[in-house]
């Protein structure tokens, strides 16, 4: 092929390679939503067998030992999902601006339609204040793993009554807001260490 050939192949591949990247976001930004229904559904469901299961003490402490660790577990799965599709969808993302960065060098023009300024992150110069210091605690993994930590706490502070006696309901309180903190703690300290990979090997231009 001669130079114009190469350049019109390139330019194809390139279109493909973006269409493709598109795609993937909309993929993880799907598959999100989808993780995170399931738990909230699932999580629903068990709270109104709950409610039917209080009716017979005899039932209710085998069906919320059985069904809250279940419950705890998936949550977990699910956080760790969600983190990694988020970490996927930023990887996508550096990608698109890559090529958007190819894109501001084809004509003299290009550079006011592909401005850097009025891409998405990583491109974008207003980086600090789109995703700020508090980003982490806004994401839908954060938000899964705060009802999934409340569940792990309120699951030990029902254990905690019951081989504390009712007499020391303070304490099983206790405890099950120290068990939410903790694992909440755990929830954004894992999102954090994820999303500082691909902070490190992305840099905003």
């Amino acid at each position: 092929m001669d130079e114009k050939e190469r350049q019109s192949a390139f330019m194809s591949a390139l279109v493909t390679e973006h269409f493709v990247l598109q795609t993937a976001t909309s993929t993880t930004v799907s598959e999100s939503a989808a993780r995170a229904s399931l738990y909230v559904f699932s999580l629903s469901s068990s709270l109104v067998a709950m409610g039917f299961a209080a009716q017979s003490p005899d039932a209710f402490v085998p069906f919320v030992a059985t069904v809250l660790p279940a419950l705890f577990l998936l949550g977990v799965f699910t956080v760790v999902r969600l983190v990694e599709t988020g970490v996927e969808n930023a990887h996508f993302l550096a990608g698109m601006a890559q090529i958007r960065s190819y894109y501001r060098t084809i004509a003299p023009a290009s550079g006011e339609y592909f401005s850097a300024r009025d891409g998405r992150w990583p491109e974008a110069t207003l980086l600090a204040a789109r995703r700020g210091p508090f980003f982490e605690l806004f994401t839908t993994a954060v938000m899964v793993g705060f009802i999934n930590s409340i569940v792990a706490g309120a699951g030990l502070a029902l254990l905690a009554v019951q081989l504390l006696g009712p007499d020391r309901t303070l304490v099983a309180v206790l405890v099950g807001v120290a068990v939410t903190l903790a694992v909440m703690a755990g929830v954004v300290a894992y999102q954090r260490w994820r999303y500082g990979v691909i902070e490190q090997m992305v840099q905003p231009t």
